[in-house]
């Protein structure tokens, strides 16, 4: 079943004249990478869009990944920051950035004579709640192969498999301003204390987090099966020290773990939406 949906999509893609894949490196537009160049060959470009809000480590993995593809790979750069709509920060924050990068995937597109834009946007996020992210994809009518062809996140792991993606298996990743409250604007300054605090956590050997920045108090959240390590009092002190070093006033664990969505109104469900992203 699995292989009959990516085959599907695959003999889409192969219709159509040259692609540009909004690429995270993230699982579903990896997977979007890969079945494209499969059908495409050096009519197929990965780009990824650079901005304050992607975690430079980001960045790293999504260069690695489109060289285990085989992809040529672009870097685009802008700043969501240049957008007032955007730094005010409330519930359609994700709506103006997601238009914003698919904005600069189509402006280079057409620099590069590709006739379609895709996205990662799976069978599986459509029913997760509010996210305003999508309707900026239907807006500039990017392509959803994965949709399209219903297959959900599950079957997204598996074409990852079969690809033999080292991202098969990779949490999902949302861009850093999601770990700021709506309602609180979004600045470099906490963009970037928010990068370093997590780039700690996972030099810390932590595999799925999140810092949270209540204006000055970090909130963080771990995996539930790593909240025993979180919990030890060395762990304490070192995030205190560290984590405090890096501009916050406060350092706390929550207790409930790492869950998507939990600086955002309770109406607004899960509200992560990967850089460029869609994963």
């Amino acid at each position: 079943m699995v292989e009959t949906k990516l085959t599907a999509a695959r003999e889409d893609l192969a219709t159509r004249e040259g692609v540009l894949v909004a690429f995270s490196g993230g699982v579903d537009s990896s997977v979007v990478a890969a079945l494209a160049h499969d059908a495409l060959g050096s009519d197929a470009v990965a780009c990824t869009a650079r901005s304050e809000t992607l975690p430079e480590a980001e960045l790293e993995d999504a260069r690695q990944i489109a060289d285990e593809i085989g992809i040529r790979h672009d870097i685009v750069s802008f700043s969501e920051l240049d957008s007032e709509a955007f730094v005010e920060n409330d519930d359609q924050r994700c709506y103006h950035c997601r238009s914003m990068r698919l904005g600069a995937m189509f402006e280079r597109a057409q620099e590069l004579g590709l006739g379609t834009v895709c996205d990662g946007t799976n069978a599986s996020d459509t029913g997760e709640g509010h996210r305003p992210g999508l309707q900026a994809v239907e807006e500039l009518d990017a392509h959803s192969p994965l949709l399209a062809h219903d297959i959900t996140k599950a079957e997204v792991r598996e074409g990852a498999r079969r690809y033999g993606l080292s991202v098969a298996d990779k949490p999902s990743m949302a861009c850093l301003s999601s770990r700021i409250p709506t309602g609180l604007e979004v600045t470099e300054e906490r963009l970037s204390r928010i990068e370093q605090a997590e780039q700690l956590l996972r030099a810390w050997g932590f595999e799925q987090f999140r810092v949270r920045d209540h204006d000055g108090l970090a909130r963080v959240e771990v995996g539930a099966d790593e909240l025993d390590v979180a919990l030890d009092p060395a762990f304490a002190r070192a995030a205190h020290e560290h984590i405090g070093d890096l501009g916050f006033d406060h350092v706390t664990l929550d207790l409930s773990g790492y869950r998507t969505g939990s600086v955002s109104p309770e109406t607004a469900g899960d509200t992560e939406e990967s850089s460029g992203t869609v994963e």
